[in-house]
């Protein structure tokens, strides 16, 4: 008789848990996997996959007035709320099943129920009440929507969970927040043809990214639509017969039909029982491990959002898939989290891989060398739209090696993606420039900046 009813146990059925559950059962352990919602986690079911589908629905009214631009007569459009809704969620219903049907290929037990750690080497179920056994418990929960206390009137405003399920479009929003969340959202509803304003109490949005890209987007994004209101935050919200309105603390009162809070997401770690095993956590309430992923406790691991590392959905796989590699495949793997690429799909959307120019003086005593373009692209310059790109790139004075490359232009996840490898690599700015342009891109601006700014681009406070 087996020592344990698994060998592994994994709470949390998202991208980060479903890898490491997928990889083990396929190895020929014995695994189960709890989750108490829907199959797929934040990113399929609440998060970057229908959010990009509404990304995509809000660009196409930038599109028709482009088109008009190179001859087309667009026919009147409207916008089908309701229906739109309805053909992503049937999309996404369809990915979580794929989900669903991996994890039976692969054989592993899945269970529709919260679980928790109810002591060593032990889950409980909470509907059913029943307790099992592994030797292994893997914890991938991700996050949630942080919602800040002491705000009266907050009930009132809904989260980005909510936001995919509004009935009817509104015709005002407010989001608080100036992280990538908000950002994407405004420039969603703003693209849908919503009134939309975004509060935020820092001096700029987008907080950690290279200020110059900062100062860009957020001219860019007024110029979609966005109004922006900065230095300022809630005292309390008012629900009214028409809206609800903000008042903030610089004295203005906004109304809006929908005020979303996008502040912040918080590791989803209560209830869990970790307590019962020791295992730690930070100030932020995250699951405290080491480069394999091992919490405090021998037997209890941890990856994704839940460990507030590097919260992006490829990082949580790429983790599930380390621990699986180490713990059941005699493979000692750890993830590397330098240089890890990420997006920000407002709209023009940003690309980012390494450090910002602000980091990269810091690490070099103030001196880096700066490439930077901003310019009209092509397609717009020729309807005679008001966009413009920007492309920087941060060089080591003395190496040459690549530290940073920043993009914020159409397609710059795209392009991001294949710059990320090179700066991964390593590569200098001499092989950076010995790179062909391909001509006519936008891409090709990247390998032929040869100027360095002169004077360097100052920090902002």
């Amino acid at each position: 008789m087996a020592e344990y009813d698994y060998d592994l146990f994994v709470i949390g059925a998202g991208s980060g848990g479903v890898r490491a559950a997928r990889l083990a059962a396929l190895s020929g352990a014995r695994v189960a996997i709890a989750e108490e919602s829907r199959v797929g986690g934040t990113c399929v079911i609440r998060g970057c996959v229908p959010k990009k589908f509404m990304v995509y629905a809000s660009e196409f009214s930038r599109t028709f007035k482009t088109a008009e631009g190179y001859g087309w007569s667009p026919a009147q459009s409207t916008f089908d709320w309701p229906g739109f809704n309805e053909t992503r969620d049937i999309e996404v219903a369809r990915l979580s099943g794929l989900y669903v049907n991996n994890l039976n290929k692969a054989g592993a037990d899945l269970i529709h129920e919260r679980a928790r750690i109810a002591g060593p080497h032990t889950v409980e179920l909470e509907k059913s009440g029943r307790r099992v056994t592994a030797r292994k418990i893997l914890v991938a929960v991700g996050s949630r929507p942080w919602m800040p206390d002491g705000i009266p009137g907050i009930e009132h405003a809904i989260t980005s969970d909510e936001a995919f399920h509004i009935e009817e479009m509104p015709e005002r929003v407010l989001i608080a927040g100036g992280g990538y969340i908000a950002v994407e959202f405004a420039c969603i509803f703003a693209g849908l043809g919503v009134k939309t304003t975004l509060v935020y109490r820092g001096a700029n949005i987008l907080r950690g990214f290279d200020e110059d890209v900062r100062a860009h987007i957020s001219d860019e994004v007024e110029k979609r639509g966005v109004r922006i209101v900065l230095g300022t935050q809630h005292d309390r919200l008012e629900k009214t017969n028409h809206g609800v309105i903000s008042h903030l603390n610089n004295g203005m009162h906004l109304e809006a039909d929908v005020v979303m809070f996008a502040v912040g997401r918080r590791p989803y770690t209560e209830g869990l029982g970790l307590e019962t095993v020791g295992v730690e956590l930070n100030e932020a309430g995250a699951i405290v491990v080491d480069d394999f992923s091992k919490t405090a406790a021998d037997h209890v691991w941890a990856v994704g959002d839940v460990t507030d590392r590097i919260n992006l959905t490829p990082v949580a796989i790429r983790e599930g898939a380390a621990f699986a590699e180490t713990e059941f495949r005699n493979n000692p793997t750890r993830f590397d989290h330098e240089l890890v690429p990420t997006a920000v799909f407002s709209q023009p959307p940003i690309g980012s891989v390494g450090l910002t120019e602000q980091e990269a003086r810091k690490i070099t005593g103030g001196q880096v060398d700066v490439y930077m373009s901003r310019f009209r692209p092509m397609k717009y310059a020729f309807t005679g739209q008001d966009e413009r790109c920007l492309m920087k790139l941060i060089v080591h004075p003395v190496t040459d090696r690549i530290l940073g490359a920043h993009i914020v232009a159409p397609e710059a996840p795209e392009m991001i993606q294949f710059a990320a490898i090179a700066v991964k690599a390593g590569v200098t700015k001499a092989q950076w420039d010995s790179t062909c342009a391909l001509h006519p891109t936008l891409a090709e601006e990247m390998v032929t900046m040869r100027d360095k700014v002169v004077p360097p681009t100052l920090t902002m406070a």
